[in-house]
């Protein structure tokens, strides 16, 4: 029998398959407001990575992330999909405890063999950092779709929202851009398999420098980049402040080793690509063709975008260094203008 690719059986791809930011605005805004209670000290106001509830001596963090495949693999589509849920815990500065599954199979196209390959790959992963899978969920449904409920906690001094960025303060991404370009070119069967390689390796990374990097008081806000792409990640960040975020269009890393110009020049170009575009049209400067189809990328399991004081700016690059994550300035955090972000 022919190898089965996953990649096949779902439209989308990974965090590429989100709904798109004007689609999601619309359902919330439709949906009514939640109950509000004083322990819940972050909801979902200002599109955080996690909800945070007050235990009175810490924090206790919850997120949810769930999506179809973005590699053919369902092993690796486990690990992948775990990685990139768990790290909305460490992206504000928590610490995961436990996870539990979140599994939608096509029994009658894909063997259920390959749905426990995909809970292995998630093990893997959760057992690689500490933690359980402790249970979870399936349903029978017409694509693949898996992800994780994950738990954490946080010390209160500790946590760090998208919300806290100052004037002054310097970006920096700690992973390259591109995953959803790659994504696309595996889905239509154009990636080679030392770029896939390339791309895979970056998908299971964990970001597991955000629990190392909240003990920094300099670093005032953090979130990590995924579906809304780094232009959409940031936006969420300047707003959350009131102010403007600079990005150096040349500055940002790009997965340039996995072939990205090439499938750029083939327009491997995501759907949600566009539909991010549209959201965000309005809130950035004027474009060009490529820096739209970057900048507004979806990336799944991006790395981790940090507003830091340029006074402590050597103290965080020297752990990062110590830590050996990758990290690029990007731009920095400035008085409102007339856009959120502008692109130089």
């Amino acid at each position: 029998m022919d190898k089965i690719r996953l990649t096949t059986f779902s439209h989308g791809s990974g965090c590429g398959c989100k709904i798109a930011p004007a689609q999601l605005e619309t359902i919330l805004n439709a949906s009514g407001e939640s109950l509000r209670i004083p322990e819940l000290i972050v909801g979902s106001e200002t599109m955080d990575d996690a909800v945070v509830y007050d235990l009175g001596d810490q924090y206790l963090l919850s997120t949810t992330d769930f999506f179809t495949p973005i590699v053919d693999d369902p092993y690796d589509f486990g690990r992948v999909a775990a990685a990139n849920a768990i790290g909305d815990i460490y992206a504000m500065g928590g610490r995961p405890i436990f996870a539990l599954g979140i599994l939608g199979w096509p029994i009658d196209k894909i063997p259920v063999e390959l749905a426990a390959e995909v809970i292995k790959g998630a093990r893997e992963i959760c057992t690689n950092i500490g933690i359980p899978l402790a249970g979870g969920h399936s349903i029978d449904s017409p694509e693949p779709i898996f992800g994780l409920a994950v738990n954490g906690l946080c010390q209160k001094e500790n946590l760090k929202t998208n919300q806290g960025a100052m004037a002054g303060d310097i970006l920096i991404l700690t992973k390259p851009l591109g995953t959803g370009i790659l994504a696309t070119a595996t889905k239509r069967g154009n990636a080679s398999e030392e770029h896939q390689q390339i791309l895979l390796d970056q998908l299971v990374r964990v970001n597991s420098i955000g629990q190392d990097l909240s003990r920094f008081t300099g670093l005032h806000a953090m979130t990590d980049v995924t579906g809304f792409g780094i232009l959409g990640h940031t936006m969420e960040m300047a707003n959350a402040a009131g102010l403007s975020a600079k990005l150096t269009y040349d500055d940002l890393p790009l997965l340039h080793e996995a072939g990205l110009q090439a499938y750029l020049d083939q327009f491997m170009i995501p759907d949600n690509t566009f539909r991010n575009f549209n959201a965000f049209k309005d809130k950035v400067n004027a474009l060009s063709g490529q820096q739209l189809q970057i900048l507004c990328d979806p990336q799944t399991n991006g790395g981790l975008l940090l507003s830091v004081d340029p006074e402590h700016l050597n103290s965080i690059l020297e752990l990062l260094d110590r830590k050996e994550t990758d990290h690029w300035i990007i731009g920095k955090i400035v008085e409102r203008g007339e856009t959120p972000v502008m692109v130089v």
